[in-house]
């Protein structure tokens, strides 16, 4: 199951992904499983050598958070190669460019990845048309549905 950001593609164009690991808690990691995630208003940010994620609300999981009770929107570290770390500080040195979280998963060995997307913010027009074209396929998806 991924928890994907609805809301990134919308907001941006997306020009690179990346796929990175993501260092979680063991109650953040049931969490995760159970689908209580929150990635719409996450984002990624570098702080010296490292990509971290703030912003994203994991909700405590239940049965360990009267134990130990962790801030839910905590920052949390990315983890990717040195090379690619290199080139993603590079290229967000470029005027307009970030990183935003795009989906949430567990790959097939069982660990907690997240899809990071290199990107370039929308302008209002560009998310108007973005919604007229979508319009117009659905309505010829719906057309030649009836026939």
């Amino acid at each position: 199951m991924a928890i994907i950001n609805r809301r990134a593609r919308h907001e941006y164009h997306i020009l690179e992904t990346y796929e990175a690991g993501i260092m979680l808690t063991g109650p953040e990691v049931k969490s995760v499983r159970a689908g209580q995630v929150n990635l719409a208003e996450a984002h990624c940010i570098v702080r010296g050598e490292q990509i971290w994620l703030i912003g994203c609300h994991i909700s405590p999981y239940k049965p360990a958070a009267m134990h130990n009770p962790k801030d839910p929107a905590r920052s949390r570290q990315l983890l990717l190669h040195k090379a690619e770390i290199r080139r993603l500080i590079g290229k967000l040195k470029e005027k307009g460019l970030t990183l935003v979280p795009l989906r949430l998963y567990f790959n097939e060995r069982g660990y907690a990845k997240l899809e990071i997307g290199l990107a370039r913010g929308k302008k209002l027009h560009d998310k108007r048309q973005a919604l007229k074209e979508r319009d117009v396929r659905r309505e010829l998806q719906r057309k030649y549905k009836m026939h």
